[in-house]
Formats: structure tokens, sequence, C-alpha cells
């Protein structure tokens, strides 16, 4: 059975979620744990989620709460009968700022996120949210990224019916401090046990350790 899915998620592009997961994933599955690491691209891939792929390209650019309940479940499910122990997602769970963008508001967005609580049970979950000021994380994405991507992150909120206030990176910045601050409302009210990093001029390792050490106990029998 699944035991444990660790979802990874930031205040902000830029953060260190990717580099994060994919430690994790080596650390994790070093000690003979078989562990899944979903990337953040997989959402348009994995089997699992094929109706949030579909629904996506269809043409009205979001996809229902229900969709995205339903697929990972269904994620979860299948990791189950594949024997994997530990899920590490890219991410994912709670969906909040691909919800926040489509438009919903924070009781729409809480409910969705009990939804998922149920949807995952009874496998434990360990949320982990980078947190660093947004204006030092997108400088750090356009050094990473080129400065064309911050036209491009910026046009791909400003479309968005939730996000349409975003035009430059000074907008970006203010939106990502109040989604971060959603973000951990709605978490603070769940069974999950969230584990809050400040990232601020640390580096990769450095997060890593901290985020081991508090994810050490709950792992502690395999790990």
């Amino acid at each position: 059975m699944t035991e444990h899915v660790i979802a990874v998620v930031g205040s902000s592009p830029g953060v260190g979620k990717s580099t994060l997961c994919g430690a994790l994933a080596r650390w994790i599955g070093g000690t003979g744990t078989v562990v899944d690491h979903f990337e953040e691209s997989d959402v348009l891939t994995r089997a699992p989620f094929r109706a949030v792929a579909e629904e996506f390209a269809g043409g009205a650019g979001s996809v229902r709460p229900r969709t995205l309940v339903e697929a990972t479940r269904a994620y979860v499910e299948q990791a189950r009968e594949d024997g994997v122990d530990v899920l590490v997602t890219d991410a994912l769970i709670p969906f909040v700022p691909s919800l926040v963008a489509w438009g919903h508001d924070e009781t729409a967005i809480a409910q969705v996120v009990r939804d998922l609580e149920e949807a995952v049970a009874p496998t434990r979950v360990s949320v982990v949210f980078l947190h660093d000021a947004p204006e030092a994380a997108l400088r750090r994405a356009i050094e990473r990224e080129g400065p064309e991507w911050l036209d491009w992150y910026v046009g791909k909120l400003g479309r968005s019916p939730g996000t349409r206030d975003v035009h430059d990176l000074e907008s970006a910045a203010d939106h990502l401090r109040r989604e971060s601050e959603l973000t951990l409302r709605v978490l603070a009210a769940t069974r999950w046990n969230v584990v809050v990093v400040e990232v601020g001029g640390r580096d990769a390792a450095q997060v890593e350790q901290d985020v081991r050490e508090a994810l050490q106990g709950s792992l502690s029998d395999r790990t």
C-alpha cells in the first residue's frame, strides 16, 4: 500500500521545487523504498490524468475541480496497485495556483482541498511549502530561463480569469504573495503534515537538509 505522498509546492516559480523533488526522490529511493517521482509536466502525460489533459486541451483552458480530484484519486490508487511506497510530487496537490487562475474563490478552493483529503485517504500526506520573497524567486526564474520567460509568465497569468490583474513583475509578485497566504490558510485546515521552509538566500543543499530533517520522523521506518 502506498504509505506517503510528499507534495512539494512553493510560493513562486524559481523557488526550487523541482530541484528539491529530485533530491528527495533520490534520497528516499536510495533506502530501498519504492518511489514515484511525479514531475510538474506529468499532469498532462500520466494515464490517471488523461481526463485533465483532455479537458484542458478542449478549448476552455481550465479543468473542473472534480476532474482534478478524481485524477488524483486514480493516481494514488494506481500507485498502490503498482506497489509504490512513497509518491514525491512536484506542484501537484493541492492545485491552488491553477484553481486561483481559473477564477475559483477561497471557499471553493477549500472545498477542493477537503475533497482531495478524502480522495487520497488513508495515505499520509506531507505538503512541503517552499517560501521566498516572490521578487527574488521570480528573478531567479528569469536568470534561469531567460528574459523572455517573464513575458510568457505574465502573459499566461494575464489571460486567466482569476489573475487578469497581472501585467508586470510587480503585479505578479503581489499576486504570488496573496496566493501564498491563501495556500497556507487552506492547508492549515487539513489533517496533512504541512512543512514550511524559508528559502531566503540559502542554497538547494541547505533547503534539502531542512526538509529531510522535517520529514525524518514520518519516514523513519524506511530511511
